[in-house]
């Protein structure tokens, strides 16, 4: 059993990989070689990398891939796309290949307003606490002025401050709830700068407030912290043409199609073990662009996934209908990206990949990024009703086994031909391959 460390912050970045070898490595040269391989060779551009984070002793490689032939709103872009997953970035490319055939996607930012909370307890009187709100809401717009001036300047800032009274749920506790609109930023440190001078105004003022018993002036402050929901942040993107069109499959009429597809999203919209993977594909398409350009992915997450439990069941994020003889596939999320600040000033590759989406703005983007999902989902509905999903995804992922049973190039190439007229399983990949080399 190792010993706990002191002081590890403070330790070199070799003296940190010294450190875990020696007590959970086993003194391994091949593992400290591996975290090693991975450093930039370029001292400056490793320096900027060791500085997002703590602690850092390497880098973490995830393949950054395009997507090309996406027409959304009368413009063709390609998609950066950064995962790990193989059949992702094909099944995005092959569905926009497909829409831009039949008019393309359409998507527009319905709102964008983000929303932060002051959480505090008030024991005594609400209507006392409304009152000194009211009187104080001036006051609490003016103290956050020299932070939210260049917002303003840029059209965002402060739109609504409202005092939520919450007791019944949890006893002498409120909110300040506040809407924000931060522009082409996604705004967590501008929205959090904010609420904690609120948080700071509302304590001064209830302490100071004459009206005010001693229970009242001691009100409490919690917390003060932006929320990662933004319902009233929505994205909606569709795609639509003649039911004759949709199928390229002989065994299969565009009528036919649109039925079983249709089926197939009002499954997920009633029976939520299907919706967790259907919206996971939904995710897909959308981590791969937030990641892409250096967004939070973790929060579009669970503000995605929040939403689709607004009505008290988690369902499908995505919908679809034909109504006289059109057929229509949309989504609306709630989303909040960036293209200033954070990672996409700092990170090279983030950079270039919003210049490879010639620099939109934070609207641009999140219409492209709820594109992809959108996308994405489509891909998948479309192979389970056809071949079912395992026939692309294993094509895509019978590399990943090769490499992992080090195959040859020429293994390789003779193992591909093989697959393309036999089914693809990790067992029938390592007997074919054995039986190659016997």
């Amino acid at each position: 059993m190792t010993k706990p460390v002191n002081g590890f912050s403070k330790l070199t970045k070799t003296e940190k990989i010294g450190w875990l070898a020696e007590n959970y490595l086993n003194s391994d040269k091949k593992a400290v070689n591996i975290l090693k391989q991975y450093w930039n060779e370029d001292e400056k551009l490793q320096k900027l990398h060791d500085e997002f984070i703590e602690n850092t002793v390497s880098n973490f490689y995830l393949p950054l891939g395009l997507a090309p032939n996406f027409l959304i709103n009368g413009n063709y872009h390609v998609l950066p796309m950064v995962i790990e997953e193989s059949s992702v970035v094909a099944a995005a490319s092959k569905s926009a290949k497909f829409w831009s055939e039949r008019g393309g996607f359409t998507a527009t930012v319905i709102n964008q307003k983000k929303i932060g909370q002051v959480h505090f307890l008030f024991k005594g009187d609400f209507s006392k606490l409304e009152s000194l709100f009211k009187n104080i809401e001036p006051k609490l717009r003016e103290s956050v002025q020299p932070i939210t001036k260049n917002m303003e300047k840029r059209g965002g800032g402060i739109l609504e401050i409202d005092l939520v009274d919450k007791t019944q749920e949890l006893e002498n506790y409120y909110q300040l709830f506040v809407k924000f609109d931060t522009r082409d930023s996604m705004g967590a440190n501008f929205i959090n700068s904010c609420l904690e001078k609120f948080a700071e105004v509302l304590q001064q003022e209830a302490s100071n407030a004459e009206n005010f018993n001693e229970q009242e002036k001691d009100l409490q402050i919690i917390m003060s912290i932006l929320s990662n929901y933004v319902p009233e942040c929505i994205v909606r993107a569709e795609v639509s043409c003649p039911v004759n069109e949709l199928s390229e499959d002989k065994n299969m009429t565009g009528e036919q199609f649109a039925e079983k597809f249709i089926q197939a999203v009002k499954i997920a919209e009633i029976e939520p073990y299907r919706a967790v993977t259907h919206n996971k594909g939904v995710m897909n398409g959308i981590d791969a662009v937030v990641l892409a350009t250096g967004n939070d992915f973790r929060a579009v997450e669970a503000g995605i996934h929040a939403y689709a439990s607004r009505n008290g069941k988690y369902s499908s994020l995505t919908h679809a209908e034909v109504t006289h003889g059109i057929f229509r596939f949309w989504m609306e999320i709630p989303l909040a990206l960036g293209t200033v600040g954070g990672l996409t000033s700092l990170h090279p590759l983030v950079k270039l990949a919003l210049d490879i989406l010639q620099r939109p703005s934070a609207e641009e983007l999140m219409e492209i990024t709820t594109v992809a999902g959108l996308a994405q989902n489509f891909a998948a509905l479309r192979s389970l009703i056809t071949t079912g999903i395992q026939q692309g995804h294993m094509k895509m992922h019978l590399m990943n086994i090769l490499n992992q049973i080090q195959a040859t190039e020429l293994e390789k190439e003779e193992m591909v031909a093989y697959f393309t007229h036999h089914t693809i399983t990790h067992s029938s990949v390592i007997e074919q391959l054995e039986k190659m080399r016997s």
